[in-house]
């Protein structure tokens, strides 16, 4: 596991994809570091890239006010079948079967769904295509959903409607960028797969 960034109260890694980020990669950290680890947001098993941990309670706390209020930017890389438009902002609403641990795009607002906005550049011009993407909320699947929803599956993310032969989502945490104790915190990490340089 790759440490971009420590300091008293920050640890900024890049996630391997097959690990845990809610449980074994803030054990990983703890043992190279010691103390405690606290994670403040989450990224799926099967996808890897830049995440922030807390290193005491009150870096949490100011962490979690930042995603609250808006303010901890996170963009990613993807890899979708066909070729969205070049750029675009989507809005859906969003809901969630715990039971098959899969989410669903419905009409309209109603009890346990959720608004999901995301906004994207396309970086390439073939099939599949590369975007990147900057998060304006955080649901549980959400670029995942976004994408397959509108017909542009991602390369590998077979429970959204991909039949390639890839074993993983082509999806990447390539940015995280947050306000921090009067300076502004950016760290960035691009896969192998989708390193041009761009920003939304």
């Amino acid at each position: 596991m790759e440490f971009l960034h420590t300091d008293q109260d920050l640890a900024v890694i890049v996630k391997p994809v097959g690990l845990d980020s809610e449980k074994e990669v803030p054990q990983q950290i703890a043992d190279t570091l010691g103390g405690q680890v606290y994670p403040i947001h989450r990224l799926d098993l099967n996808v890897g890239g830049v995440m922030v941990y807390a290193r005491n309670k009150s870096a949490a706390a100011n962490l979690s006010r930042l995603v609250q209020d808006g303010l901890l930017v996170k963009e990613y890389r993807a890899l979708v079948h066909g070729t969205p438009p070049t750029q675009a902002t989507w809005v859906d609403f969003l809901f969630k079967d715990s039971r098959k641990n899969k989410v669903f795009t419905v009409k309209k607002e109603r009890k346990g769904v959720k608004k999901a906005s995301l906004e994207f550049v396309r970086l390439t011009d073939s099939d599949p295509s590369l975007v990147h993407i900057r998060l304006h909320t955080g649901r549980s699947h959400q670029i995942r959903v976004q994408f397959s929803s509108r017909g542009f599956p991602l390369v590998g993310d077979h429970k959204y409607g991909s039949r390639d032969a890839a074993t993983a989502p082509m999806l990447y945490s390539c940015r995280i960028c947050f306000p921090w104790k009067g300076s502004y915190l950016q760290f960035e990490s691009l896969p192998s797969w989708g390193n041009e340089k761009s920003t939304c």
